[in-house]
């Protein structure tokens, strides 16, 4: 975090984990107020890497899930990246400012990330980087939010993934039950931003903001999930993750396959549990049983207002329609809870 920044945050009453800002004092009032009002965070705890050369766009638009011709200086994307046998390594936002690309996803996520696009640039001109410190990064929910939003910068992006750049930085529309906004500014700018917004709005911690992405069904991968997922699994192709029009990149035989021949028998689902234990990404979920198996994982998770967890969850098809019951960490462990997704699947459910 920019030294400055973190200065600012902590004289407005900012509580800091070793993620990031985790509230403001108040975290159960913080998880209300993001699910039915008007909030602003400090987005700290997600990290930002550059790419620019040359061949930047060339050598991006083999490696991603999504098609980056379609990112400029108004559109970014939701992307994804794969190994070879079609697993995700990372999802991300991706969007241009100049002649860089730039990645946003989990700060534990950056430095793998980078290590594995290095291993693939051979020749070819592109420099990564880690840029975390580049811009002050904030969230933005909620009708009154988006109003005062504007008063400050004027127009907004109208479409989810839709951008508008300002002289000091970039305003992304971003999905959610509710208006959102992701901006991306300086420290200057960042600082009087931050007040106007205070006057009508609540300043909220990471929980907070990831209790929004989990209600608008957004697959994050972290470092325990790296690797157990297609991108169908976690729903990337209804969130507008995936491009199945592009060329090749890694893992896109498996993608398409099973987009086309194959049959999902993995999906995402919305959940809550009630228990005090925070689930954890990667966690395992199990049917009731002696002897059961796994049949998903935990994908995310952040606490809910009411108690217990709301998260996103990876399940077998068949055992999350089947009506039985699933349970967290163990086959006797806080029974899982089915809630909506804001999207329908493929199939109209």
């Amino acid at each position: 975090m920019i030294p400055d920044w973190k200065t600012f945050l902590e004289n407005a009453g900012a509580e800091f984990d070793e993620k990031g800002v985790a509230h403001y004092g108040n975290l159960r009032r913080e998880l209300s107020v993001a699910l039915t009002g008007n909030v602003f965070a400090d987005l700290s705890h997600y990290g930002l890497i550059s790419v620019h050369g040359d061949d930047a766009s060339d050598f991006l638009l083999g490696q991603f899930t999504n098609d980056l011709r379609e990112v400029d200086e108004q559109h970014s994307q939701f992307s994804g990246y794969c190994n070879a046998k079609g697993r995700l390594l990372a999802t991300f936002r991706v969007f241009r400012r100049g002649d860089s690309y730039y990645l946003s996803l989990p700060a534990e996520m950056v430095e793998s990330l980078i290590s594995k696009l290095r291993m693939f640039v051979l020749r070819s001109k592109v420099t990564l980087e880690e840029a975390s410190d580049t811009f002050v990064h904030l969230g933005v929910s909620g009708e009154s939010a988006a109003a005062d939003l504007a008063k400050i910068f004027g127009a907004l992006p109208e479409k989810v993934h839709d951008v508008i750049r300002h002289d000091d930085g970039i305003i992304i529309r971003v999905p959610g039950v509710r208006p959102g906004y992701e901006v991306f500014t300086t420290v200057e700018q960042a600082a009087p931003l931050w007040d106007a917004l205070n006057v009508h709005n609540a300043p909220v911690g990471a929980d907070a903001w990831q209790l929004l992405d989990i209600e608008a069904g957004i697959p994050l991968i972290y470092p325990e999930t790296r690797e157990a997922f297609v991108p169908q699994m976690v729903n990337l192709q209804l969130v507008d993750g995936v491009s199945f029009r592009k060329g090749c990149y890694p893992g896109q035989e498996i993608v398409a396959r099973m987009q086309y021949l194959g049959k999902l028998k993995r999906r995402m689902y919305r959940a809550h549990i009630d228990s005090d234990s925070r689930p954890r990404p990667g966690d395992e979920i199990f049917p009731a049983g002696k002897d059961a198996q796994s049949i998903g994982k935990v994908v995310s998770a952040a606490p809910f207002p009411d108690g217990g967890f709301t998260l996103l969850a990876v399940l077998q098809i068949a055992s999350a329609e089947s009506g039985e019951a699933l349970h967290v960490g163990a086959s006797d462990g806080p029974l899982l809870e089915l809630e909506h997704l804001p999207y329908p699947f493929a199939d109209g459910t």
